[in-house]
């Protein structure tokens, strides 16, 4: 199909426009059966890419100055929350002020798994189950552990909900998700009593009540704090099934989580039912019949893919950690037991105990992270200039979107990001769209935003988690 001729003039425009080193960056690059530009098998490894890197075992910031970054985080990035800074008393303002800025009434269509409107009778119904009445002009500080894997919501429902008919992978009502063990503050309940708004450090949300046990403060944070402990560094692991005590038997833990060790149970003896010496016995948060806070012991293969702390920063670490999600589902909100792309590289830098804001608009801006903003007064050349300084670890993002760096090749910028597709020109100037939703490797230069901007076009930020 030929372009109308004021978009082929533009583009041709745009094209010759460009630097040399621009125009000729997909010359470099074969394309394989895949459709993915420049990507071959050795590039899907992460020992490659490793191999590129003069110092790849180079700490880049040690234990000490990635603690005190954290703390810098909590004090002075405003989309976080300090859980331990909160009032012994929260007000109904602070309380409806959460709730208000994240579950605003639609004001757009959306559509059902099937296709089908979502009847406006039916957000009135999810709007009500807010229950804003209900919130006292004064009530107690009460917090929980998160005890499993949990969706936080914008609403308090199970109901999916799409921009259009027959996009059924972005559910608009899907926030993040929080990991067990995960400290809360509980701050309010549905009007139907099955769901509580919650504030965990990096969001504030709604979740099914059956996610969270409550504890009082000194048994909430003393757990998040207890040593020692070991730190999932895998992409998922699980506990060992457990017929004994099934709300620890199976549980999935995200890369990051840190979980406690129990101790002081005699070794000889079974746990849940199996002998422990080829397990780390952890201690795992549980919530009891009357959704108070308990603890329960369970075993975590020693063969699985778990550290006794936090990896060392280092450029091999931040590729191989990143590796271990490629072809993993992209799943928007951490959806699909997977992971979108904020919350892919957050998770990634989680393991090597660096903590981030939760969205791309956050962690792109975060005053406690090193930024370079980019805006209209920066030139194409400027651009580009700064993509190929980008060094592994460096996390470019784009409205909407967070790529991680991973190293050079063919004289430009590669990324690991979790993401729905690419597009980029043919030497005859067609376009190729490649549908990937999935955690893929691709160059950056080559990247298309729309018709006549790339990514680099559009970059906003480039953040680098280094001195």
């Amino acid at each position: 199909m030929r372009l109308p001729l004021l978009a082929a003039t533009a583009l041709a425009l745009a094209l010759a426009g460009a630097p040399l080193q621009a125009r000729e960056a997909n010359d470099a690059l074969t394309v394989p059966p895949s459709g993915v530009l420049g990507v071959g098998e050795a590039q899907l490894t992460p020992a490659f890419w490793v191999g590129l890197q003069a110092e790849p075992d180079r700490v880049i910031l040690d234990r000490a100055t990635i603690e005190a970054q954290n703390a810098k985080l909590l004090q002075v990035d405003p989309s976080m929350h300090d859980l331990h800074a909160l009032p012994k008393t929260l007000s109904r303002e602070q309380v409806a002020g959460w709730i208000e800025a994240l579950s605003e009434r639609p004001d757009r269509p959306l559509f059902d798994v099937d296709g089908q409107p979502v009847p406006a009778a039916t957000l009135d119904a999810v709007v009500g189950n807010l229950a804003l009445d209900a919130i006292p002009a004064q009530q107690p500080t009460r917090y929980g552990l998160v005890v499993r894997r949990a969706a936080l919501r914008t609403f308090p429902t199970t109901l999916r909900v799409f921009s259009t008919k027959g996009d059924t992978d972005i559910d608009r009502f899907q926030e993040t998700a929080e990991f067990p063990g995960e400290p809360v503050a509980i701050v309010h309940a549905s009007a139907d009593g099955q769901w509580l708004f919650v504030v965990s450090p990096r969001y504030a949300a709604w979740t099914e009540k059956d996610n969270v046990a409550e504890g009082s403060a000194a048994e909430v944070f003393g757990y998040a704090d207890k040593a020692p402990y070991r730190v999932i560094t895998g992409a998922i692991e699980r506990t060992v099934f457990t017929r004994e005590q099934p709300a620890v038997s199976q549980l999935p833990l995200d890369m990051g989580t840190r979980v406690p060790l129990q101790t002081g149970l005699p070794p000889d003896q079974p746990v849940n039912g199996q002998t422990p010496y080829a397990a780390h016995v952890i201690e795992l948060p549980l919530r009891q019949a009357d959704g108070t806070l308990g603890f329960s012991p369970a075993l975590l293969q020693k063969n699985t893919d778990t550290a006794a702390d936090y990896l060392p920063l280092t450029r091999a670490n931040i590729i191989r950690q990143a590796f271990k999600f490629l072809g993993e589902r992209y799943g928007w909100g951490h959806a699909y037991d997977g992971r979108d792309c904020s919350g892919f590289v957050s998770d990634v830098y989680r393991s090597m105990g660096v903590q981030m804001p939760r969205n791309t608009s956050k962690q792109a801006i975060s005053p406690a992270l090193e930024h370079r903003a980019f805006t209209a007064k920066d030139s194409r050349e400027e651009r580009l200039k700064a993509a190929h300084a980008l060094q592994v670890g460096d996390l470019v993002y784009i409205p909407g979107h967070v790529m991680m760096v991973i190293g050079h090749l063919h004289g430009q910028p590669y990324v690991i990001h979790d993401v729905g597709g690419m597009s980029y020109r043919k030497a005859d100037g067609g376009k190729v769209r490649i549908k990937l939703n999935a955690v893929s490797v691709t160059p950056l230069l080559p990247l298309l935003y729309n018709d006549s901007q790339t990514y680099v076009d559009r970059m906003t930020s480039i953040v680098r988690i280094r001195h």
